[in-house]
């Protein structure tokens, strides 16, 4: 006769139904609203042919910008599964203070690619132990200190000595951002659990 080990409350969290999102929300809505209203006007302006132009338009820019969003999604979720969440807390954690801050410019001056590969990696890092502030400060510096965008678009444009004084100028923006996101996220958080 097989008996069961006691149960200590360990399996119920396992087995606890996951609590579903709203498929449809305010932002589905306002989007939505916007789609009718801009169909409209197209279809007032133009009839029902400019309202199939511009449909199979977007149904192709979807289908090529799909694949990208994919990638950018699995490239998130495998960094979520890979990073190891106690360093990440410790070196981009709420605690890290001005140190996080700076990992967070760096890595997000270095990050390659585009929007696709940003905003998983940003939000990878959140999910694995990375405060705001340090995400925020990532994110800024991706926006405005980019290597790849800078050596790719703006050396061959504007010349090297615009490029590098821009540089030097942007550089305490991300961390400016990240600090005061940090400041903000734990006042409202505080306020909000009040």
């Amino acid at each position: 006769m097989k008996t069961e080990p006691p149960d200590n409350g360990e399996g119920l969290e396992a087995s606890a139904p996951r609590k579903k999102g709203k498929p449809f929300g305010w932002s589905t809505f306002v989007i939505a609203v916007l789609v009718v209203v801009s169909g409209a006007l197209v279809w007032r302006r133009d009839g029902i042919d400019g309202v199939w132009a511009i449909l199979f338009h977007d149904v192709s820019l979807f289908g090529e910008i799909m694949p990208r969003v994919l990638a950018g999604c699995l490239l998130g979720g495998l960094i979520a599964a890979v990073l190891p969440h106690d360093k990440v807390s410790k070196s981009l954690g709420p605690e890290s203070g001005l140190k996080g801050l700076l990992i967070g410019t760096a890595f997000g001056a270095i990050l390659p690619g585009g929007p696709f590969t940003a905003y998983p990696v940003a939000s990878a890092l959140l999910a694995v132990g990375a405060d705001f502030g340090a995400t925020i400060a990532m994110v800024v510096s991706w926006t405005l200190i980019g290597y790849g965008r800078a050596v790719a678009w703006e050396m061959p444009i504007m010349g090297a000595d615009f490029t590098l004084w821009r540089i030097v100028i942007s550089l305490p923006m991300p961390i400016l951002a990240g600090a005061l996101g940090r400041f903000v996220y734990v006042r409202v958080r505080h306020r909000i659990k009040l």
